[in-house]
């Protein structure tokens, strides 16, 4: 079977399964199980339609790492949870509880996790999208991710924005028919247009459609930045107006939107990205913990994908 490599955003899979999945099913002691639930299924979907050989549960050792609020202050400032600690995301309580399990389930079916301290679960995704020596398929319900697009490398996106049933497989031709960029260029553009599910203002007066043309024309958001400078350049008086306004926001973002691709993730190898079959134990163990939080039928969907992919 060729190699191919299937990168999860988790916390974006198992959010949307939180969110997405009655909890009318629950443990015993009435915690909620539809994250687990609702993730053991995905997963069990992708690799039977996708058919990785490798696969790792990309985390986020840090949701919002320092050097990226030191440079842009408002980052996911709106995601703070008001009653946690210090830096806590606001993440539902029925969530909360579910997520040690999840990630006990993940190791002990020898799926690898992975993730690094001072990094989002995206820069080991942009990572191990950019070194691993097989393609790659990302998956994930965050359009920042489009960026590491790239045919060439046969890196794909299964983006869930819609939904596991309506799951939009994305290549460069994609991107540009729906952005008008290329996926190099979607940092720029996201810089330019601005995020507010990530806090970030964007340059105001330039909208999605403005940021397309402009970095079709200039190529690259230092560019059209070199060329603002330029009186004689043909940007438009009020393009340099609303750049030259936002000039503080413009030396800080691109680093804060631009995925890291050089974080110190283990190699596939040492990480255990093979898919592989639990067995003895582990599988006794995984059995029994589907009893105690009653989620025996996805998770026999789940090992029977396991077992279908050849692992």
């Amino acid at each position: 079977m060729p190699q191919r490599l299937m990168l999860l955003d988790t916390a974006s899979l198992y959010f949307r399964a939180f969110h997405g999945i009655p909890d009318t099913i629950r443990r015993d002691d009435g915690t909620p199980v539809n994250a687990l639930r609702g993730l053991l299924d995905m997963i069990a979907r992708l690799v039977t339609e996708f058919r990785p050989t490798h696969l790792v549960a990309c985390w986020d050792n840090d949701w919002r790492p320092a050097w990226r609020v030191e440079l842009i202050p408002t980052y996911k400032e709106h995601r703070l949870s008001a009653a946690g600690p210090s830096g806590a995301e606001e993440v539902p309580a029925g969530l909360t509880a579910q997520i040690p399990l999840i990630r006990e389930v993940l190791a002990t079916s020898g799926i690898a996790v992975v993730g690094r301290d001072g990094y989002e679960a995206d820069d080991v995704i942009g990572t191990y999208a950019a070194t691993a020596e097989m393609p790659a398929d990302v998956v994930t319900g965050d359009r920042d991710l489009f960026q590491l697009i790239d045919d060439a490398r046969e890196v794909r996106v299964l983006y869930t924005a819609r939904g596991m049933k309506n799951l939009a497989l994305l290549d460069e031709k994609a991107v540009v028919a729906k952005y008008r960029v290329l996926p190099g260029q979607y940092a720029d553009y996201a810089t330019l247009r601005g995020d507010p599910s990530d806090g970030l203002p964007g340059v105001a007066g330039i909208g999605e459609k403005t940021a397309a043309a402009l970095l079709g024309e200039y190529g690259t958001l230092q560019a059209l930045l070199a060329a603002a400078a330029e009186p004689d350049s043909p940007v438009s008086a009020p393009v340099r107006a609303r750049l030259s306004a936002a000039r503080d926001y413009l030396a800080a973002a691109p680093k804060v939107v631009r995925v890291a691709r050089d974080v110190a993730v283990p190699s596939l190898n040492d990480a255990g990205a093979r898919l592989q079959v639990p067995a003895g134990e582990d599988r006794a163990r995984l059995e029994a913990l589907a009893a105690q939080w009653n989620v025996q039928g996805p998770m026999e969907r789940f090992l029977q994908a396991l077992q279908g992919s050849g692992g």
